[in-house]
C-alpha cells in the first residue's frame, strides 16, 4: 500500500516552483494515509503528469539534496501564488461554488488543511448538494484528526447521494482505519457492492474487505494468545 508523504524536510534552494509544486500534487495522488481514500472533486494541479516529477537516480550521490521534500511553508506559499488570479475572480462574484471548490482543492494540494476547508464549506453553504466537494472537504477532516467531522460529511452526502459507491467507499475506509470498526466498515462495502459499481471499483471493494477481515482475524488470534 502506498502511504502518505511524510514530514516535509527543510527548505531547499534547489527546488524551483514547478518542481516542488508537481511533487507536493503527486504526494497527494498518492493517496490519503489509510491509502484508498477516493478524491471527490477533480483538482486544478492533477493535470501534472506524475513523470514530471524528479525520479531518484539509480546512485545515491547524484544530485543530493535535489530530491526533499518541499515545506508546509513552501507549499502554501506556492498555493497563494496560484490562488491569486482565482481569488480576484471570487471578488467579482463571492457566491460562485464552483469557483470557491477550486480554491478548496488548490489549498488541499497543498495540504493547507484548514484553508481548504474554509473554501469547501462557503461552497457548499451555496451549492449543498456537491458531493465531491463534499467528500474532498471529508478528507481535509480526517486528514486533521478528526474521523467523526469526515463521518458525518460523509453522511450527508448520502442524504443527497444515497447510491453513490465513492462515498460508501470512504465511509468504510473511515470506520476501518480511523474508527477501527471492521465490522461496520465490511456492511457499508457489501452495500457498495450490491450497486454493481465499475469492475474497478469492485475489485478495490473486495480487496478492502478481504484486508479488512484477516486484519480482524490476526487482531483476534493475537488476542487469543495473550489471553
Amino acid at each position: 500500500m502506498n502511504e502518505a508523504a511524510t514530514e516535509p524536510r527543510s527548505q531547499n534552494p534547489a527546488w524551483k516552483p514547478a518542481q516542488t509544486y508537481t511533487l507536493a500534487v503527486i504526494c497527494l495522488i498518492i493517496g490519503l494515509a489509510i491509502g484508498y481514500f477516493l478524491r471527490g472533486s477533480a483538482s486544478p494541479a492533477t493535470t501534472a503528469a506524475p513523470e514530471a516529477a524528479a525520479q531518484p537516480s539509480s546512485d545515491p550521490h547524484a544530485g543530493m539534496g535535489q530530491q526533499q521534500m518541499p515545506t508546509l511553508d513552501q507549499m502554501k506559499q506556492m498555493a497563494d501564488k496560484q490562488a491569486e488570479p482565482l481569488l480576484a475572480k471570487l471578488k467579482t462574484n463571492p457566491k460562485d461554488a464552483g469557483l470557491l471548490n477550486q480554491i478548496g482543492t488548490l489549498y488541499r494540494a497543498t495540504h493547507q488543511f484548514k484553508t481548504a476547508i474554509d473554501y469547501y464549506q462557503k461552497s457548499l453553504d451555496i451549492d449543498p448538494s456537491n458531493v465531491g466537494a463534499r467528500t474532498d472537504l471529508a478528507s481535509c477532516l480526517y486528514y486533521m484528526g478528526d474521523a467523526d467531522g469526515a463521518l458525518a460529511q460523509l453522511e450527508k452526502s448520502l442524504s443527497y447521494d444515497p447510491k453513490h459507491v465513492g462515498t460508501l467507499v470512504n465511509i468504510g475506509i473511515i470506520r476501518w482505519k480511523g474508527k477501527n470498526d471492521v465490522n461496520g466498515a465490511v456492511a457499508i462495502w457489501q452495500k457498495a457492492l450490491k450497486l454493481n459499481p465499475d469492475p474497478q471499483s469492485k475489485q478495490a471493494l473486495e480487496h478492502m474487505i478481504a484486508e479488512a477481515k484477516q486484519q480482524k482475524d490476526k487482531a483476534s488470534s493475537i488476542t487469543g494468545v495473550k489471553g
